[in-house]
């Protein structure tokens, strides 16, 4: 990012911290995401309001200090990004987080916003969380991997043609790992 200074990471832990104006931002952005092509959980282009609502509110609902973070971006006044990070609640896999729904709203594409979002998000993880490692799942035939390979991820393996976005388009599910933090 060439103005880093002008990019403002928040995180948000609290349900009740989450404004209408931030809620409705990010629908706005989910939808512009997902309309543009982008993998970030509704695979199958349009979507409106009316589906991205729910997961959203869902994904609110759920945050809280311990378990679930939502780290948003905003550049020139707009939401330029979100990803959330979740641990699960159990001592036996409380180790590691899975991170979720990375997106950069298209008109804020090419600035380095996703990067700063997981870099930022894996120094959360690792010195609030007290976390050891991160996950993913990323749409195989995107590029993902390559992205988030720079980051320092790894691929450690894949669900093969895990995803059937049409019928003559099926695609990998790709694992990832980030260790250690």
């Amino acid at each position: 990012m060439s103005n880093a200074a002008a990019l403002h990471l928040v995180q948000t832990t609290d349900p009740h911290d989450v404004t209408a104006e931030l809620r409705q931002q990010l629908i706005d952005c989910w939808i512009a995401v997902t309309n543009s092509g982008g993998a970030a959980g509704f695979p199958f282009p349009p979507v409106g309001h009316d589906d991205v609502a729910p997961a959203v509110d869902g994904l609110l609902a759920r945050l809280d200090p311990q378990r679930s973070r939502l780290l948003t971006a905003r550049l020139e006044g707009g939401l330029a990004g979100w990803i959330v990070l979740n641990r699960d609640p159990y001592r036996l896999v409380g180790h590691w987080g899975t991170v979720h729904h990375l997106q950069t709203h298209p008109a804020f594409r090419g600035r380095g916003i996703g990067s700063a979002l997981v870099r930022e998000l894996r120094r959360i993880a690792r010195d609030e969380l007290g976390l050891e490692q991160l996950r993913l799942a990323a749409r195989g035939g995107e590029g993902l991997e390559d992205f988030y390979g720079r980051l320092g991820w790894r691929e450690i393996g894949r669900w093969p043609e895990a995803l059937r976005l049409a019928p003559h388009d099926t695609r990998d599910e790709v694992l990832m790992i980030l260790a250690p933090l």
